[in-house]
């Protein structure tokens, strides 16, 4: 309610301006005219996506006034640049505690060339190394992420980090929590973040206080406050658990009961998670503690005391440590689109097959065209998407872009149980995806998001194996679909297209 009533003050300020040049409209008419004429030639030299450009062209020229304000307030607002500059600091702070082993670079290169300057892309333009010497373990529902973590957790000795969009009390949230709460007890560093947005719906705004009562430190990324900032459209949608530096677990599950079926919201939630041991464990060790480490002007951690290189469990278990491994992050302040990128990587480079899960199907022109055209050099493109969704105008926007998809040989398959909430990519039985970026622009484009990216790896055939398996349980839809699908629920998803990128 402070929210709302902070916006609605906001609103009524704007509409008192307007009355208050009432008495001047021509003159003031003029003027927007003129400030939205400077305003379109400005987005259209802008260096940004062109479905971007679209969506601003469209209020800019329809309401000039309005258009105009809210495109100027997003561009110059200085708290998105102050993050931006602090993130790009900490991101050099960092890198020298995960270096890029030449070795590793050199390896690789032997064995692709277009493997290792990918790697190279994504050291240099994200910050994040690939890895050798790592274990990986998928898991292909929440249910089996959760009782992985348990465990995990209750083996810390040292720290503990957890990074969430979602949490909300219930069964799994609250067994998770005692044992931090213990771990904290016994003198474990135990460091629990998560996304403003909670704050709105899931748990009380000072949340973070009772969990330092327990001993456990907090922090609610980007909290949702009364006043219009494009921050809060920076969403933290990464899903980090790290255990002492040699054990982290990404993926799509959040800390809530639906994650896991202990509770049904759209039928059978489907989510998947990877498990990590070794060194690329690094990658997410830092990642947490640059998003922890924004605020903390003067107090940074030492970073490197959580550092390890020496993982006796592997030799120990003789767990199976073939292959590559690269953790990476994605900020959407930084104008590199590492999370889009390496899904075109997968896209132009496949040779017999893509397979893709994802919730939501919301996309721009070039994943489109890759999508497109690696289905129509004969490359096996499927995409597995929810049948019961869990946002409609998501569903609708989803469905807006099927006719186009399968015209061109892409094959898409709903998972008729329920809702799909896993993101990932497989694809010629050599590369995977694992995490949390979605195909939409929220995950794209405005999120903070994390993913582990596999070459080579034994967790390959794993996630290959799981989407077979889950096409058993999917119906696939046809272009006659498509045509039997609600005429005003298809004009709604076109119309829903063209403000996609702000959505």
């Amino acid at each position: 309610m402070i929210v709302v009533l902070g916006l609605l003050i906001q609103i009524a300020f704007i509409v008192a301006a307007l009355m208050f040049f009432s008495d001047r409209f021509v003159y003031f008419s003029v003027a927007s005219v003129l400030l939205s004429a400077v305003v379109l030639v400005w987005i259209i030299n802008d260096n940004t996506n062109p479905y971007y450009k679209l969506a601003w062209v469209v209020p800019v020229m329809l309401i000039p006034f309005f258009g105009t304000v809210t495109y100027i307030f997003a561009k110059l607002e200085l708290g998105t640049h102050i993050m931006n500059n602090r993130i790009l600091t900490l991101i050099d702070k960092t890198s020298p505690f995960i270096p890029q082993n030449e070795g590793t670079i050199d390896e690789l290169e032997k064995i692709s060339v277009q493997e290792k300057n990918l790697a190279v892309y994504m050291k240099t333009h994200a910050g994040y190394p690939v890895w050798k010497n790592t274990y990986a373990k998928y898991y292909p529902l929440g249910e089996d992420f959760f009782a992985a973590i348990i465990p995990e957790l209750e083996s810390a000795k040292e720290f503990i980090f957890m990074e969430y969009f979602i949490v909300e009390r219930g069964e799994m949230w609250n067994t998770i929590l005692e044992i931090l709460a213990r771990k904290a007890k016994e003198g474990v560093d135990v460091r629990f973040m998560y996304d403003g947005m909670c704050s709105l719906m899931l748990v009380p705004y000072k949340y973070p206080k009772k969990l330092e009562a327990m001993g456990i430190k907090c922090k609610m990324f980007s909290p949702i406050k009364p006043i219009l900032s494009t921050v809060q459209n920076n969403r933290d949608h990464r899903k980090i658990l790290v255990v002492d530096g040699h054990t982290a677990f990404t993926g799509g599950v959040n800390l809530a009961d639906e994650y896991i079926n202990r509770v049904e919201r759209y039928g059978h939630w489907k989510d998947t998670a990877v498990m990590l041991k070794g060194e690329a464990v690094a990658g997410f060790t830092i990642m947490f503690l640059q998003n922890w480490n924004i605020n903390e002007y003067g107090k940074e951690d030492r970073y490197e005391n959580y550092i390890r290189t020496d993982f006796p469990q592997l030799r120990e278990k003789n767990l199976p440590t073939d292959g590559f491994v690269l953790p990476y992050g994605d900020s959407p302040l930084d104008n590199e689109n590492v999370g889009q990128t390496v899904y075109l990587d997968i896209l132009n480079r496949a040779e017999r097959y893509v397979h893709i899960m994802t919730p939501y199907l919301i996309l721009d022109n070039e994943m489109t065209g890759a999508l497109t055209y690696a289905a129509k050099r004969g490359v096996d493109v499927i995409i597995i998407m929810p049948h019961i969704p869990d946002k409609v105008y998501a569903y609708l926007l989803a469905r807006s872009y099927y006719a186009e998809l399968i015209r061109a040989g892409v094959k898409i398959y709903e998972y008729t149980p329920g809702f799909v909430h896993a993101k990932g990519f497989v694809s010629d039985d050599t590369r995977a995806v694992v995490g949390s970026i979605n195909l939409d622009y929220r995950s794209l484009f405005l999120h903070f998001e994390c993913a582990s990216y596999f070459y080579r790896h034994p967790v390959v055939a794993q996630v290959e194996q799981d989407m077979q398996n889950t096409l058993k349980k999917c119906m696939q839809v046809t272009l006659d679909d498509c045509k039997r699908f609600n005429i005003l629920k298809r004009t709604a998803g076109h119309i829903l297209r063209l403000f996609a990128p702000l959505m």
